[in-house]
């Protein structure tokens, strides 16, 4: 059975090519995705929960995959990523197990496509700076990705430790645009067209009246419903957008806390990204307005990924 790694899919991931293959998925029927299962279990030695998912999709007849992932928050303390896991890619025809893939990368590798994605249709077109806040294993994709659809031109990185933002910085000193680290997430805010967001913070990060028109929120965190990464005024302030109604309204407290406290209501999510790949919603309508896209994951996003690097390891 081939397994194949970290380091085999990174040398084999094209963002470009995986925007375009997701833009055709989204825009599809064929791909079938039931309600992915979310479980919060207890993890004794850690003060918090950890998480539990399975996220199933299938196009008929031709591929099914399943995701087992887990997510432990504090596993930065045993210099661990938190994301823990294993891709399952099969042949839908025979039921046979075609791929083990590491679910690590290959999360990493759609999460950052898909925020691409959507900027695409949220972000200024003459988009150049952004702003990443976290450090983690998705903060050097995001930036990447987000580089592959519009002109950046100046990075500015911001993480709670300056040192993990120094690594960033100097993992990619050969991009073709420059990376400079922030003393403060309103500085970087202050400077930035896009502001990308992928952290496991509990109170918001992200103030609304920091933000300035034009500007577009990528927001890949908070996961769980009692996490969050902007503050209201940011929801009251912006258009907001979403990968998938039923994720964003049930498991992440961008979306789950605003609802509750009547912020917010459901009237107010603009679109999906199945309705902005379809046409049906051509998002950013002016230079000046404020765009907002909540990430929550979706195992279509998997399943093309997955077919993708399988193809490219393996032509």
């Amino acid at each position: 059975m081939q397994f194949i790694d970290k380091q085999t899919i990174e040398n084999h991931y094209d963002f470009k090519e995986l925007v375009v293959r997701l833009k055709s998925a989204f825009a599809s029927s064929s791909v079938e995705v039931p309600m992915r299962h979310h479980h919060d279990y207890p993890n004794p030695p850690e003060s918090e929960k950890s998480t539990l998912l399975l996220m199933p999709a299938w196009d008929p007849g031709k591929d099914l995959g399943v995701k087992v992932v887990t997510v432990s928050p504090n596993n930065g303390a045993y210099d661990l990523p938190s994301i823990q896991g294993v891709y399952l890619l099969l042949d839908a025809h025979k039921g046979t197990l075609k791929t083990l893939m590491d679910a690590k990368s290959i999360t990493c590798f759609r999460t950052a496509a898909t925020s691409a994605l959507a900027s695409s249709f949220l972000s200024r077109q003459d988009s150049e700076r952004l702003l990443m806040v976290g450090t983690g294993a998705l903060s050097t994709m995001l930036i990447k990705a987000h580089a592959s659809v519009r002109p950046i031109k100046e990075v500015y990185v911001w993480g709670r430790s300056l040192e993990k933002a120094e690594l960033i910085k100097n993992q990619l000193a050969d991009e073709a645009f420059n990376v400079h680290t922030v003393a403060s997430i309103e500085e970087g805010v202050s400077k930035a067209d896009i502001i990308s967001c992928a952290t496991l913070s509990k109170t918001a990060l992200i103030q609304g009246d920091w933000l300035r028109n034009g500007q577009h929120l990528d927001m890949v965190g908070a996961y769980r419903p009692d996490m969050r990464e902007a503050d209201d005024s940011c929801l009251q302030r912006s258009r907001i957008f979403v990968d998938h109604y039923a994720g964003a309204l049930k498991e992440t407290g961008d979306i789950v806390i605003p609802m509750q406290n009547k912020v917010i209501t459901r009237e107010d999510l603009q679109s999906d990204l199945f309705e902005l790949c379809r046409g049906e919603n051509a998002g950013r309508k002016s230079d000046a307005e404020i765009t907002f896209f909540k990430s929550v994951g979706h195992a279509l996003e998997d399943l093309v990924a997955a077919k993708m690097v399988d193809e490219l390891v393996n032509c």
